[in-house]
């Protein structure tokens, strides 16, 4: 108990020495992921007034988890890996979310465009089409076009406004879409034609990515199902087969420094074969 005690405040000690010695790599560390994180709740809409109170929080709770599994279960092992899983998982689930709104509009916004063409057809006025769009398109487009049409009703340049939200959506249809308006506008072209043109193209594009996310279904479920085996085996082993020797895994350095390795490696492999089998073209 002692000893475990003396090993605890050691490494505490550690710690915080080489938090001073590297406090200017961890605070750029720290600013990144809070710009990274500022970006993506942006897109997703999310206030990020007290952004940097969560992420110092975030960062004392990677940092007590850490002298937790050192302190409690004696396992540096365990302790580095729930640490970086803390850190990264968090983070993940944000970006993931903020590529799925990017991904839910870029399906809308091809719909949008025939829709924006048409009321132009009909003699509507370029802000007239946008105030239609921002009242029928579905979630989370409509959104996208509210805030564009607040924005222009304020004063502000369309040309700035477009540009505003395509750095915001980082979409390429949208920046089509973008260009194709602002053309439209310095050259004095038929912008429901070309709306309706890129419309079309973007309508194809999606056709050929559903079909290349239907055929790689099975690949994808397949990856899954990889992923989670190795749990199973385990269980069995730890259940049935053998016991005492799974159970090392747990209680032994090398157990665990085996089973930390093998659960990055499987992370690895599963995100991985997800990116391979992404239908992003």
């Amino acid at each position: 108990m002692i000893w475990n005690l003396l090993g605890t405040v050691a490494m505490g000690v550690a710690v915080a020495i080489a938090a001073l010695a590297g406090r200017e790599t961890i605070a750029d560390g720290v600013s990144f992921i809070e710009q990274d994180l500022r970006e993506k709740l942006r897109r997703l809409r999310i206030n990020t007034r007290n952004l940097h109170r969560w992420v110092v929080a975030w960062m004392i709770a990677v940092l007590a988890t850490f002298l937790g599994f050192t302190a409690l279960a004696g396992s540096l092992p365990f302790a580095v890996l729930f640490a970086v899983l803390l850190v990264s998982v968090p983070w993940y689930l944000v970006r993931r979310q903020a590529e799925k709104r990017r991904l839910r509009i870029e399906d809308q916004l091809a719909d949008a465009m025939v829709s924006l063409s048409s009321a132009i057809k009909a003699g509507l006025s370029l802000g007239q089409a946008l105030q239609i769009l921002a009242d029928q398109c579905p979630k989370p487009i409509c959104e996208e076009f509210r805030q564009m049409v607040g924005e222009y009703q304020m004063g502000k340049p369309l040309e700035r406004v477009l540009l505003e939200t395509r750095d915001r959506l980082k979409s390429e249809n949208f920046a089509l879409f973008a260009a194709a308006m602002q053309a439209s506008r310095e050259s004095g072209g038929r912008l429901n034609e070309t709306v309706e043109r890129i419309a079309h193209s973007v309508m194809e594009l999606q056709r050929l990515e559903r079909k290349i996310y239907s055929e790689t279904a099975e690949a994808r479920t397949s990856a899954t199902y990889m992923a989670l085996a190795p749990f199973a085996v385990m269980i069995m082993y730890y259940f049935f087969i053998d016991p005492v020797n799974t159970e090392r895994l747990f209680t032994t350095v090398p157990g665990q420094l085996i089973l930390c390795t093998s659960l990055v490696f499987n992370i690895v492999a599963y995100l991985w074969a997800r990116q391979i089998l992404s239908s992003d073209i």
